[in-house]
């Protein structure tokens, strides 16, 4: 093996170490993605990946394995097809910007359809449903109303400031929502 790598000119030998290196982080990070454990990176990356206010993220930890990997490979494969260093360099500097860029868009796409499941309250303001429970006029009484929220038909609490109280069947529109999640709601004017 050392023969092999010996007999390498230097341009191939920092390909292979590229190539292989850069497998080994692939196939180390694969493996702990399927156990559940993480790679620790900089303190940049993990704030990076934290904050949730950044859509498109190309340079991270996993890119940059990518980047190294595609690159070592593409720069052995044209060292093998006998092209020159110039045009190597080249041909797989850009298959590894095109691998980063294919895994930040995968990744980019994948946390889109993450979805918390969380119901927010403030998403059936104006929403229009019916009175399923009596609701007591003026806040007096907690009654519950049917509310399509985040496309599902729900019962929630809910209370008036209506001078009368609005009966099952009663159609209401949201006007506003406690800090509790009670919604305010009055009768539906037709």
């Amino acid at each position: 093996m050392l023969d092999w790598y010996s007999s390498l000119d230097l341009i191939a030998k920092i390909y292979w170490t590229i190539a292989i290196v850069g497998s080994l982080l692939f196939i180390l990070q694969l493996t702990l993605s399927f156990v559940g454990g993480e790679i620790e990176t900089s303190d940049v990356d993990t704030d990076v990946e934290s904050d949730t206010g950044i859509g498109f993220q190309f340079i991270t930890f996993k890119n940059l394995v990518g980047f190294f990997t595609i690159f070592g490979w593409t720069g052995i494969a044209c060292i093998d097809a006998r092209l020159s260093i110039p045009i190597t360099i080249v041909i797989s500097f850009i298959s590894g910007l095109a691998m980063m860029l294919i895994m930040a868009a995968m990744f980019h796409y994948m946390r889109k359809l993450n979805d918390s499941g969380t119901l927010d309250y403030k998403n059936a303001l104006e929403a229009i449903g019916e009175v399923y429970l009596t609701i007591g006029a003026n806040r007096s009484k907690i009654g519950k109303a049917q509310i399509k929220i985040q496309g599902t038909l729900r019962e929630l609490d809910a209370l008036t400031d209506n001078e009368n109280e609005l009966k099952s069947g009663t159609l209401i529109k949201v006007i506003d929502v406690t800090s509790n999640g009670i919604l305010i709601v009055e009768k539906l004017n037709n």
